[in-house]
């Protein structure tokens, strides 16, 4: 035995200086996961950062961070959760020495700071040490490890860079020596000191001397294989090993089998003398909450698609995805340019919403770079162009999920993809032709844009296998549905979906029973569990997909007297009516299946309805609509309860009667973009869009509507204009129009004579006067 391990030495006190630095740290770290937003709970042992907090706990602390940029809507953050959960589980005896934390950049309120940290991808980890005082000192991980034990490794690693200015907060981590041995007692107040003799690569002893950095009274070294001076002195022959040494002279081996670190760790806590010191870590809530609105909706009919939905998809991808980066130029500019150029070509949005999308592609067109800073300011409402703005915040109603981290933006992007390319489609010069220019456009965005790095390398490989393949727009569409389809049946019972709304192979038969068949050959029956009749499948996504399924208010808005709503008996009976009566729908919403009496009454409300789909039609007969002239307040309101005349007009009279207008636009649009109508300041009080936005407020917005154009074929200027001026009236309104407009054009004529004939007589007077 060595000559040093004789006599025990002094014991001196632990310094006080230092004592009073690691209670000041504990006071000022949070507890961990005091406050979730996102993936986390408050059972985690981590600290779930915000915009208020990262930087005041990471900059400049006694041990180091490791922190977790996530969005909480990702896939692949979903999937990562558990694994991080599982190492701050694995650590929290290393605290305050390493302390783990993360942040949802998927929060408005955390966009800013995660910008600031530079991350691009979800989910990023980066470490900080002791010594970081700003952003880029972050180190970020090469990679997700697949396991607690690789990342471990890589928190040691990484730890030890900091050499020479070793953070207090941590027990020395290098290997030891002779010299250190020799005196080791004389000058550590211990009465404990463990040899772990390891392999030169394996992180055993260093991980043991971080599980044990709580607890007092003892020291844990480590002494390499390579080291065969101390090897040999304490002839060791298997690695790893472990050696107990006292104050008192003796030595002894620690016990291990296989499971080393949890063995030596054991055996070293339950030894006498060896306690924990009291560690505080005091609950403090993260000031800042979350932003993103979330509301809890009753039932979001599954029959329509929301325009909330497809407006906040559009402001995240805007706002947040293009938004990370510190310059947009070369093939990610070039993305970004298609895509706010098919969402101007083809998204129904509100009318605000598209002239702010005019607007930005005018500004973004002629550009070859743009900085981070010059794109946030383009985004920016302004107030000198009220009539042009984006909503401030993303708002999810038909892709609301049970928990907040579940379904939205991604949810919110596949409805946008949908709704992009059937309206491309449903164009009649390119429904069948022409270069299917939106999925290339889709493409490029998720492969320079989305934050979820795995679910883009999915796509892309999608994309690769067969995208050059599609020839028109109508392939297009099937080509996004199918692909939709494979993502769901890949993500299908997975720790990403949402429980509440599982990944199923859409559309089921309950919206499309039609789009389902089974084979007659039996040999085709087995291992083929869906079937599909694609021309039913494009029939029904063009349907679903398009500007008249498009909702714009709430969900359970207008309910009828049976308790469904208006839009979705509209929608069974025009969807029924157009599959030619083939199979029969669900009701959606846990409501129960209506008996056969209240079949037969919705399928003749369904027929009712399609009559009214036709009024725009030269031709077509004009149902009575209630006049608005003489109506006292009780009768108004049992023409109300009969019918929503809002809801009325939204469903049934804008689609045909603004169709050829609709058509007109588009084909100027494409021939003459740069002239078509924009709205300034001082032109919106007084344009026909200002007309438009006014009955959009009444719930009939939800078609696009750019203008009126003349229709060359059948309708002449003055004839349309009459007609869409008569709007919401009926025929007794306009009959008593015409009549006031006659009774003031005989007064003004009668004014007229009398006056003519007063100058003459007066005329008369004053000649015969003179003479």
């Amino acid at each position: 035995m060595p000559r040093w391990l004789s006599g025990a030495g002094s014991r001196h006190l632990m310094p006080p200086a230092r004592l009073l630095r690691a209670v000041a740290f504990l006071l000022l770290v949070q507890a961990p996961g005091a406050h979730s937003l996102g993936l986390y709970s408050p059972d985690d042992p981590l600290v779930e950062l915000d915009t208020d907090t990262l930087e005041r706990r990471i900059f400049n602390s006694t041990g180091v961070w490791v922190v977790e940029f996530y969005a909480s809507w990702c896939g692949h953050c979903k999937a990562f959760a558990p694994l991080w959960k599982g190492l701050a589980n694995d650590l929290k005896d290393w605290r305050p020495a390493v302390m783990l934390g993360a942040i949802d950049c998927a929060d408005f309120s955390n966009k800013n700071i995660c910008y600031k940290f530079g991350i691009k991808s979800y989910p990023t980890v980066k470490f900080f040490k002791v010594s970081s005082q700003k952003p880029e000192d972050g180190v970020q991980f090469n990679k997700y490890e697949k396991n607690i034990e690789s990342l471990r490794g890589t928190i040691i690693t990484l730890m030890e860079i900091h050499g020479d200015t070793w953070p207090s907060a941590s027990p020395p981590l290098r290997p030891t020596s002779v010299t250190e041995l020799r005196d080791f007692f004389l000058v550590n107040n211990v009465t404990y000191l463990a040899l772990i003799f390891d392999k030169d690569d394996s992180f055993l002893s260093r991980e043991v001397a971080l599980d044990m950095s709580q607890f007092e009274n003892i020291a844990v070294r480590q002494v390499l294989q390579s080291n065969e001076e101390l090897v040999k002195q304490f002839n060791i022959t298997t690695f790893p090993s472990g050696l107990l040494v006292t104050n008192n002279g003796s030595c002894r081996s620690i016990p291990g089998l296989e499971d080393w670190r949890s063995q030596y760790t054991n055996f070293l806590r339950n030894l006498p003398g060896v306690f924990r010191r009291d560690v505080f870590i005091p609950t403090v809530s993260p000031t800042a909450q979350s932003t993103t609105a979330f509301t809890i909706w009753k039932v979001a009919d599954k029959r329509k698609i929301y325009m909330t939905d497809l407006e906040s998809a559009v402001l995240y991808s805007l706002r947040i995805e293009a938004a990370v980066f510190p310059s947009l130029e070369g093939e990610r500019l070039s993305a970004l340019k298609d895509f706010v150029s098919v969402l101007v070509q083809y998204f129904a949005g509100r009318l605000v919403v598209k002239n702010f999308l005019y607007n930005l592609d005018l500004w973004l067109r002629p550009k070859t770079i743009v900085l981070q800073s010059e794109w946030e300011e383009a985004l920016k409402n302004k107030k000198e162009f009220p009539n042009a703005t984006l909503p401030e915040r993303p708002h999810w109603v038909g892709c609301q999920g049970s928990k907040p981290q579940f379904r939205g933006f991604p949810c919110g992007l596949w409805t946008l993809f949908h709704h992009l390319t059937v309206q491309a489609s449903c164009q009649k010069e390119s429904a069948s032709s022409g270069v299917p220019e939106v999925l290339p456009t889709m493409r490029g965005y998720v492969h320079n844009f989305f934050g979820c790095r795995m679910c883009a390398e999915h796509f892309e490989g999608m994309a690769a296998e067969s995208m050059h393949e599609v020839k028109n727009r109508d392939e297009a569409v099937l080509w996004l549905w199918s692909r939709h389809n494979r993502v769901n049946a890949r993500l299908a019972g997975t720790a990403t979906g949402d429980p509440m709304f599982p990944k199923i192979q859409w559309p089921p038969k309950s919206l499309c029973s039609s789009c389902h068949y089974t084979p007659t050959d039996s040999s085709l029956q087995d291992g083929n569990k869906f079937m599909w009749d694609e021309n039913r499948v494009l029939m029904f996504l063009k349907w679903h997909f398009s500007e008249k399924n498009i909702y714009m208010d709430s969900p359970l808005e207008h309910p009828t007297r049976n308790g469904r709503n208006v839009a979705q008996q509209n929608y069974e009976a025009e969807w029924k009516l157009e599959e030619g009566g083939r199979g029969e729908e669900n009701d959606q919403g846990n409501q129960k299946e209506p008996d056969e009496d209240k079949k037969t009454e919705q399928l003749e409300t369904g027929k009712v309805e399609k009559k009214k789909f036709d009024l725009g039609k030269p031709g077509s007969p004009e149902l009575h609509k209630p006049s608005i002239v003489k109506m006292s307040t009780k009768a108004k309101e049992m023409v109300e309860d009969i019918v929503d005349l809002d809801t009325f007009s939204e469903q049934h009279f804008k689609s045909k009667a603004l169709k050829p207008a609709r058509q007109s636009s588009i084909r100027e649009r494409r021939t003459k973009r740069d002239t078509r109508l924009f709205l300034m300041e001082n032109e919106g009080r007084h344009s026909l869009d200002y007309i438009r936005e006014s009955l959009r407020h009444k719930n009939l917005g939800a078609k696009r509507f750019s203008g009126i154009q003349v229709e060359k074929e059948n309708t002449s200027r003055k004839n349309r204009w009459i007609y869409i001026l008569g709007m919401g009236f009926s025929r007794l309104d306009v009959s008593l129009c015409v009549l006031l407009y006659l009774l003031s054009s005989v007064c003004l004529l009668g004014m007229y004579t009398f006056f003519r004939m007063r100058m003459s007589y007066r005329k008369a007077r004053l000649g015969y006067s003179l003479t």
